[in-house]
């Protein structure tokens, strides 16, 4: 039976990588630090079907603390996938040192561990933030034209520069896989598809940053987790960076359209100023996934949020 190690296996990604995992037969060891950015009992919801699993191991940890990772984990995994981080583009602005700290030295701690136990695989969630501003679109990842404009996305490149160095060093195959605006069942509350939908349902304004043209490359959450999965089955190069997109940005109106189609509401907008960090778009060239994963996304973004609306409502979370 294969064995898999997920940092923040609690979360919005990590507990459906967690469902398809159990489901196909893994048994899964989940180091989470359930951190109050967003409401704590939201990640205890969905670890609710995985506590009673047999093959389900949780370890309430915060990646930063190099000793408890060394003394509650055993090592030989077949692979580690690690998806903790502090997240928020805006909310680093904030915090850019505790930023650092959590999705830095935690990296670090799990390379460091990933070294002494001689894993052979690790998943890093990389983000397309690091692109940054780089005018040269769809955003490639042999494009070297990095330009992050928030401490989030220099930690997401910092990250990705840390696990070559463990590859070329200590023969761990790294994949770094840039992720692209996930959404599903399970988002968290502070993103724009989850924040829209909640509002909308109790006729309160949505907040529109700048004049809502700007571009959103949206994955639904099992493309991704597709994706992640043929990651982990990737045996080539020893170190890859891969975007994980659906390759069709959608501006912020058409997306505010498709929520008020499949909720039946008209929204109300609140028109505020462009946030410092924020991107302009994003648009993933996904031609290397394709062709080193088969990655081929399925869910088109009325489908999706549909999904998602559906899940929502029979969570019973429009009180969040």
């Amino acid at each position: 039976m294969k064995h898999a190690l997920v940092t923040g296996g609690a979360g919005f990604i990590g507990s459906h990588l967690v469902d398809r995992f159990l489901a196909e037969g893994w048994r899964v060891t989940v180091v989470d630090n359930f951190d109050p950015f967003y409401d704590p009992a939201i990640k205890e919801k969905n670890i609710e079907p995985h506590l009673q699993h047999p093959n389900y191991v949780l370890v309430r940890a915060d990646i930063r603390d190099l000793a408890t990772l060394k003394s509650r984990l055993s090592g030989g995994y077949d692979v580690i996938v690690h998806l903790a981080a502090k997240a928020g583009v805006r909310y680093s602005l904030k915090d850019p040192v505790t930023y650092q700290e959590v999705n830095v030295r935690g990296t670090q701690n799990l390379l460091e561990l990933a070294r002494k136990w001689g894993a052979k695989q690790f998943i890093f969630a990389s983000s397309s933030s690091v692109y940054g501003v780089n005018p040269n679109l769809p955003w490639r990842e042999d494009d070297n034209v990095l330009m992050p404009i928030s401490p989030y996305a220099a930690t997401k490149v910092a990250g990705e520069l840390l696990g070559h160095v463990y590859s070329h060093l200590y023969g761990i195959r790294f994949i770094a896989l840039r992720l692209f605006t996930v959404y599903g069942p399970r988002q968290r509350p502070d993103l724009a598809i989850h924040k829209f939908a909640r509002l909308m349902i109790k006729d309160e304004p949505i907040p529109v940053y700048g004049d809502g043209t700007s571009l959103r490359d949206y994955t639904y959450i099992s493309d991704i987790v597709d994706g992640i999965l043929a990651a982990i089955n990737y045996n080539k190069n020893m170190y890859e960076v891969i975007n994980l997109g659906s390759s069709r940005p959608v501006p912020l109106w058409e997306l505010i359209q498709a929520l008020e189609k499949v909720l039946g509401l008209r929204a109300k907008i609140e028109r505020l100023p462009a946030q410092p960090g924020d991107v302009p778009q994003t648009y993933a060239d996904i031609n290397k996934a394709r062709e080193l994963l088969g990655f081929n996304p399925k869910v088109k973004l009325p489908d999706g949020i549909r999904y998602f609306i559906l899940s929502f409502s029979k969570n019973d979370i429009t009180t969040q």
